[in-house]
């Protein structure tokens, strides 16, 4: 005996339900990522509208650029490095531990020097000169690029030397940024969109002009471990979208286009 029709209709409906959700979970993955430090807030967001616009998931580790670096040489899983250099992942490529052709720039980073005093300094660069503070928090010049660019820019004012006994140096730009929050530093380099995701209007803040260190161009590359992954690559597709260009800008990045 047959379904009545508008029983039928139903059935089939169901089915379809079913089945295209059976094939929307078969193809669902995860990617995994190492991201530089300096990255994290925007990541997490980037993460959200990833996963709800293509239903795959994203797992990510932060940390400093050249830790992340080192880990992915003694076989960290990660799909894609997202790094706050151009360095190293063309080192990644070169090792042929990352896919060729996949290396672009995401994001150019920005260096700030902050304090979470209201009006510590008029005159940035005065202030670094009297040096009115007991520690000055900068990240690791030699695994944080934000910890280089911060280098130069003092090297740059010919302050370098005169401040080694007041520098504190974070493992990366997120314990360098937590040092100044917490006040264990009275001003630090610290990347602007760890400022915008804080709060952009307490404290004082320096926009150090770009001639004073050189581009942080931060590159991400696909890796091997992830270049048979669907959700490894849609994410580096991603990362390209005019919905990801507009939420990196927000934090305080340049992109490419």
């Amino acid at each position: 005996m047959g379904y009545p029709r508008g029983r039928r209709i139903f059935r089939t409906l169901i089915l379809f339900v079913v089945s295209g959700s059976a094939i929307a979970g078969a193809v669902a993955g995860e990617v995994s990522l190492g991201v530089a430090a300096n990255f994290t807030d925007t990541t997490r967001e980037l993460a959200k509208r990833f996963e709800t616009e293509t239903g795959h998931t994203v797992s990510a580790s932060y940390g400093s650029t050249g830790k992340l670096y080192a880990q992915i040489k003694n076989g960290a899983p990660f799909d894609v490095f997202m790094a706050a250099d151009a360095l190293r992942p063309a080192l990644i490529e070169e090792e042929q531990a990352g896919v060729p052709g996949t290396r672009f720039t995401y994001a150019r980073g920005k260096l700030a020097l902050w304090s979470p005093t209201v009006a510590a300094f008029d005159n940035a660069e005065d202030y670094l000169a009297r040096q009115p503070f007991s520690r000055l928090a900068i990240a690791n010049p030699k695994t944080a690029p934000y910890g280089l660019a911060a280098q130069q820019v003092l090297e740059h004012l010919n302050h370098w030397e005169a401040l080694q006994h007041k520098l504190v140096r974070g493992d990366s730009i997120a314990q360098t940024f937590q040092f100044v929050v917490i006040r264990n530093a009275q001003a630090g380099f610290v990347a602007l969109s760890q400022i915008k995701a804080w709060h952009e209007d307490d404290g004082t803040l320096w926009h150090i002009p770009q001639a004073y260190y050189q581009p942080i161009d931060q590159q991400a590359i696909l890796l091997q471990h992830g270049a048979d992954k669907a959700a490894a690559k849609a994410w580096m597709d991603f990362l390209k979208s005019d919905t990801a260009t507009t939420i990196i800008r927000n934090y305080g990045y340049d992109t490419a286009n």
